[in-house]
């Protein structure tokens, strides 16, 4: 994804991990338990970051649910040399998560195991409860993950899903697509979702703020501002295609036919997400980041001047 979710604040203790998206809060399984996917390919070089603080991030995170039964999915493609974390770092996570987070955690999925991750296995196997090794499941394909979870609810980095259309290739005796990839489509006049906001605005005539934009945040402003957990539910991925169709193809959108008032907040996310260059841009991102660090007597000082 580019950019940090929509949905943190530049407040939130801990924007600068979670904005990379590494953890994302994935709906349900089959059994109505919370799922949370973990994705290896969104975790940048290590020198960009704090493994330390990923490790509180991820227990700030799992608070939120370690209450009740739930599920974490590990997609492990993506991780290399640049940015593995240390055997040491992996050994304190596992004495950190205590008993209150391993009791409720009824299912580890390991998504796309190689070599490595059962070597690693074995290296920590002595310091692994027998109770808890049988929690760990390993998944060779995605379509194995459909038994187990609602697959249209959980969000599967591109990067892992063309991986594993590759090892389906490769199981079957076929050979991989090349991987020069034939040069973009121009997008169509009226597309809303992975065009700039300069692009949206020399389409819509200059209108400052963009269509999808104005009509989800009017719509959650009119009926849902009194929803809990707003921005943290899922939406079907069928769903959020069809209306991107939609404002792609410049068509009306009533989110009152899709009767959630979660899907107007999904499409907010995902049409931030889709941007090319983050609204927080690359080049001001630091500069903004610093504006939290100044105490609120100083802009109080600063007016009164």
């Amino acid at each position: 994804a580019t950019g940090p979710d929509p949905a943190l604040s530049m407040n939130h203790p801990f924007y600068d991990v979670a904005r990379h998206g590494i953890l994302q809060v994935a709906g349900e399984d089959r059994l109505g338990r919370q799922v949370i996917t973990f994705s290896c390919c969104r975790m940048p070089p290590s020198h960009e970051l704090n493994h330390r603080r990923l490790l509180e991030y991820l227990k700030y995170t799992l608070d939120q649910y370690v209450e009740s039964h739930y599920v974490i999915v590990y997609f492990h493609y993506g991780l290399n040399s640049q940015n593995k974390p240390s055997l040491g770092w992996l050994q304190s996570a596992y004495r950190e998560f205590d008993r209150r987070y391993k009791k409720n955690l009824k299912a580890l999925c390991v998504v796309h195991p190689t070599n490595f991750i059962k070597v690693l296995w074995s290296i920590l196997r002595p310091l692994i409860s027998h109770k808890f090794g049988k929690k760990v499941t390993y998944f060779n394909y995605l379509s194995e993950l459909r038994e187990h979870l609602k697959f249209d609810q959980l969000i599967v980095p591109p990067e892992v899903q063309r991986h594993d259309e590759n090892l389906r290739d490769l199981h079957a005796g076929r050979l991989p697509p090349p991987t020069k990839t034939p040069p973009p489509r121009p997008p169509l006049p009226t597309q809303q979702f992975g065009v700039s906001l300069q692009y949206l605005r020399d389409k819509n005539r200059g209108e400052l703020i963009p269509p999808v934009m104005r009509f989800t945040v009017t719509y959650l402003r009119e009926k849902g501002l009194h929803t809990e957990g707003l921005f943290r539910r899922s939406a079907s991925v069928q769903t959020v295609r069809e209306i991107q169709r939609l404002y792609n193809q410049g068509k009306p959108v009533n989110f009152d036919d899709y009767g959630d008032i979660h899907v107007p907040a999904v499409i907010l996310k995902t049409f931030l997400r889709e941007l090319p260059q983050p609204l927080l841009t690359f080049e001001a991102y630091e500069q903004i980041l610093e504006i939290t660090s100044v105490p609120g007597e100083h802009f109080q000082n600063e007016q009164l001047q």
